[in-house]
Order: C-alpha cells, then structure tokens, then sequence
C-alpha cells in the first residue's frame, strides 16, 4: 500500500465494493479494533466472521468527504444499495503507520426510494 492515509481509506472502500478481503485485511494492523452501535470494539477476527459479507447488494458507495489529519481520516459517504434503499454513515479511521489500527462507525439516516425511513425504537 502506498499513498496518503486519505487514498489508502479510498482503496479500503473499493476493495470492499470487490470483494478483495485480502486487501482489507492487509490494510489491518494486527491488534485492529472496531466499533460501531452495534459492535463494542470488536477484535480483526471478530469483524471479519460478523461484518464481512457479499457487497453485491451494494451498487455504489459515494465519498461525500474524506478529511485526514495526522493519524486520522474521517470520511462521510452515501451507500446506495442495488433495491433502492441507501444510508449515510461517517467513519473515524486511526492509523499505526500505514495500516488502520482502528475503525469506528457512525450511524445516518435510512432512505428507501428517497424517502427517509425513521429508525426503529
């Protein structure tokens, strides 16, 4: 891997949309952490065995904003899944070197065919 943090996030996304896991977990420090409201800082293992899966449903994901600074980059995107459907999240990811140490997720809002899907309570 080679490039600023900021196009090494890019590359993680793209990997994800083709399914290139090997690139992911390469892109991952071997004590990475992650969290999300669902997950409460997950080991490596524990992300790939429960957040890992088919990104076909997935028909683009669009960086809205991609801001580094020092070991951080913090990124907002629009995800667009193939039925209609689509959300927003924003990621926080801290970097050890030139890998990502440590993921954490942030939760937007749910659309389906450009109708705000409140969430459920």
């Amino acid at each position: 891997m080679a490039g600023s943090k900021a196009d090494i996030v890019r590359e993680i996304f793209a990997a994800y949309l083709a399914n290139d896991r090997a690139f992911v977990e390469n892109a991952f420090t071997e004590d990475f952490r992650f969290c999300s409201p669902f997950d409460d800082n997950i080991d490596k293992p524990t992300y790939f065995a429960r957040c890992w899966q088919d990104t076909g449903w997935i028909a683009r994901h669009e960086l809205e904003a991609v801001i580094a600074e020092g070991d951080a980059v913090f990124v907002s995107y629009h995800c667009v899944a193939r039925e209609g459907a689509s959300f927003r999240n924003a990621e926080l990811f801290r970097f050890a070197g030139d890998k990502v140490r440590r993921v954490e997720v942030y939760f937007g809002p749910n659309w389906q065919d450009n109708v705000f899907q409140p969430a459920a309570r």
